[in-house]
């Protein structure tokens, strides 16, 4: 497909993880403001996947560029949607469960269980800095399950969220993979053209009558959803993710406001010791991937024939 494989654009890749961490943080407060209102998951899954094929089919049809939806690989989306919609019960279950501050900080740990992934499905060579990121990691997590004074943070929601940074981290990998071949429209259209009907088998047993400001909430919340989709998948087009993974830590500043002026809740001390654990070995997974990459390079260079 022409102009399928993206130039690398790093700027470009920064400011689109930047949107991409803020319309996150939006609809993950949006989701706990819908669920406080009795919108059930399966329910704002399905108006989720739904409002978003609709915004981006009708997006391409405006643009007369439908033809880019094509793929001939329908078995690499199907996939990715299986792994996708069971990834997004966790990834909402996870706001769902625990307040905003801590189920965003859990997300990062996502670079941890990259390199588990690498290692595990690629047979990579892991080495000291990385074994001792996942390590640093995994320590800040077990700072940040500790109940604060407010009791909040439950064991259940802790696994649940560490289950959903998992499972971005693995889908993380198939985007990349499509990436290859397949715009960013194309993978977020057939994600959700996929997983729709799927939804919509279930929405009979969940769906309820609302009023209109909650209906105001799961649309917005959709909206923040679908634009968060596309730019995320765009910032992997234009960027490493082991190089842009630091713009999502602003997430927990979005994350922290958000607690503070619509749920009152200000987080207890020990995400505040945790949390930086948790950044650190992130940041020390990026860097380490950046210069292996690096690395790699310059080798591809001195053997090239052409050099």
């Amino acid at each position: 497909m022409d102009g399928s494989v993206a130039r690398p654009r790093p700027m470009l890749a920064l400011l689109l993880r930047l949107v991409t961490a803020l319309c996150l943080s939006t609809m993950a407060m949006l989701v706990k403001v819908a669920g406080t209102r009795g919108v059930e998951l399966p329910e704002l899954i399905f108006w989720r996947q739904f409002i978003t094929m609709l915004v981006i089919g009708g997006l391409m049809a405006v643009l007369g560029k439908l033809g880019e939806l094509r793929t001939q690989r329908f078995g690499a989306h199907a996939r990715r949607a299986i792994y996708g919609i069971s990834g997004m019960f966790f990834v909402y279950g996870a706001v769902m469960l625990l307040p905003l501050a801590e189920a965003t900080t859990l997300s990062f740990t996502t670079p941890m269980f990259a390199v588990l992934l690498a290692l595990v499905l690629f047979r990579e060579k892991i080495g000291i800095y990385r074994w001792s990121a996942v390590f640093l990691g995994f320590a800040g997590v077990l700072i940040v399950m500790q109940p604060g004074s407010s009791g909040e943070v439950d064991l259940w929601g802790v696994l649940v969220g560490l289950v959903a940074a998992f499972m971005v981290a693995l889908i993380s990998f198939q985007i990349q993979d499509l990436n290859k071949t397949e715009t960013p429209y194309a993978i977020v259209f057939w994600f959700t053209a996929l997983t729709v009907p799927l939804m919509a088998l279930a929405l009979p047993f969940f769906v309820k009558a609302h009023d209109p400001q909650t209906w105001l909430v799961i649309l917005a919340m959709a909206l923040s959803g679908a634009v968060a989709q596309i730019a995320l998948t765009n910032s992997l087009r234009f960027g490493s993710a082991a190089t842009i993974i630091v713009i999502d830590y602003t997430a927990l500043i979005w994350a922290v406001t958000y607690g503070w002026a619509i749920f009152d809740r200000v987080p207890p001390p020990t995400l505040w010791l945790g949390a930086p654990l948790i950044m650190c070995a992130g940041l020390l997974v990026a860097w380490r991937e950046h210069r292996l990459g690096r690395a790699i390079s310059v080798q591809e260079r001195e053997t090239s024939p052409l050099v």
